[in-house]
């Protein structure tokens, strides 16, 4: 009885440890400030993070795009007027992040549109659409984009509550 106990123990321990690394959930309060700010989805904020850049704000992809939010220099200097921009501040990162998430919500009137925005650019889906003859997307050309979205969907349900 006592075995099985603390196997159990150490398996929940186990469990936390690979949900909180698979899962992680920094910079709340940034995040929580941000959303309030321009009317997002918390949630659908922190599982982006995790899907850009796994909360390692000094990340930097190959197309180099910058920090938390995986946002290009070019991006972030529309979203705002100051020189200088420390994309690698993670409540500076987040709050542009945010703010262009909030611009593609508006522009595309579709949170997953807007999420294929984000990763394979503004243009192609105004382009993709206007192909399509439609108004929101469920997929695009692009299979890692497909998979990306998905991955931010699913992602979401394990910062709910948590956020």
């Amino acid at each position: 009885m006592v075995v099985a106990a603390v196997a159990l123990v150490i398996l929940v321990g186990i469990w936390f440890l690979l949900f909180n690394v698979c899962f992680p959930l920094r910079y709340r309060e940034e995040i929580l400030a941000a959303s309030q700010t321009y009317q997002v989805n918390p949630v659908l904020v922190a599982a982006l993070i995790n899907a850009e850049s796994s909360f390692d704000h000094t990340k930097v992809s190959n197309k180099q795009a910058i920090g938390l939010m995986q946002l290009l220099p070019s991006t972030a200097d529309s979203l705002t007027k100051e020189t200088n921009i420390d994309l690698y501040d993670p409540a500076t990162n987040i709050n542009l992040g945010v703010k262009y998430l909030a611009y593609l919500i508006n522009r595309f009137n579709d949170v997953d549109t807007a999420l294929f925005a984000y990763n394979a650019g503004e243009g192609n889906v105004a382009r993709w659409l206007n192909e399509q003859g439609t108004t929101s997307l469920t997929s695009c050309p692009f299979k890692e984009t497909n998979a990306y979205v998905n991955k931010i969907k699913k992602t979401m349900k394990y910062y709910r509550g948590r956020i």
